[in-house]
């Protein structure tokens, strides 16, 4: 049985699941050399481009399958007025014991960074995660102390930063602090 497709509209951007049109795009994103690897987890391997194969076969499978988690673990970012790839959003368990959850974001094109596309993704993926999870108490965003872009993002959508891991990451060769946000439920609703 195929899973009901999510699609969360915002005013700009459409949070939805990957279709056959997104794979073209992410395969070309997913390259090395783009600008957004050096920002999303520089401190971690690039996928090879048979990785990159894999994923995309992977994706596709899944496509053709239809059968994804609920609540989901990541969905596309889209541009409102095209449906075109912008980006994505991810979460993970830091804890599934004590419903402990980090959420991530991705937006491949410089272009589109600093003109509020990330605010309101990861807003609508806030609100789709408390919405989905009424366990969760509170979630979790990581970052390190280069990626100026996200830890305003994380600071203006409400969430605190709750710790700071000094000389954490090594970016070539150079240490930056490691860094953890939070925002609470009721400050999620609050803001």
């Amino acid at each position: 049985m195929r899973d009901e497709t999510i699609r969360i509209e915002g005013a700009r951007i459409v949070l939805r699941d990957a279709t056959w049109d997104d794979l073209g795009p992410l395969a070309h994103w997913l390259q090395r050399g783009h600008r957004w690897h050096e920002l999303d987890g520089p401190y971690y391997p690039k996928p090879t481009p048979d990785d990159i194969v894999r994923m995309i076969a992977d994706r596709r499978t899944r496509i053709i399958d239809g059968e994804l988690p609920t609540p989901r673990e990541s969905l596309v970012i889209a541009d409102c007025g095209t449906d075109a790839l912008l980006g994505h959003v991810t979460w993970y368990w830091e804890s599934q014991e004590t419903n402990w959850l980090s959420v991530g974001i991705g937006l491949y094109d410089p272009e589109t960074w600093g003109r509020g596309y990330g605010y309101e993704a990861l807003g609508l993926w806030g609100e789709y995660l408390f919405g989905a999870m009424p366990q969760l108490a509170r979630l979790d965003l990581r970052t390190w102390s280069g990626n100026q872009g996200m830890m305003r993002l994380a600071e203006k959508i409400g969430f605190v930063e709750e710790a700071r891991f000094r000389r954490a990451r090594i970016i070539n060769g150079e240490y930056f602090d490691g860094l953890g946000y939070g925002v609470l439920r009721e400050e999620w609703h609050e803001r």
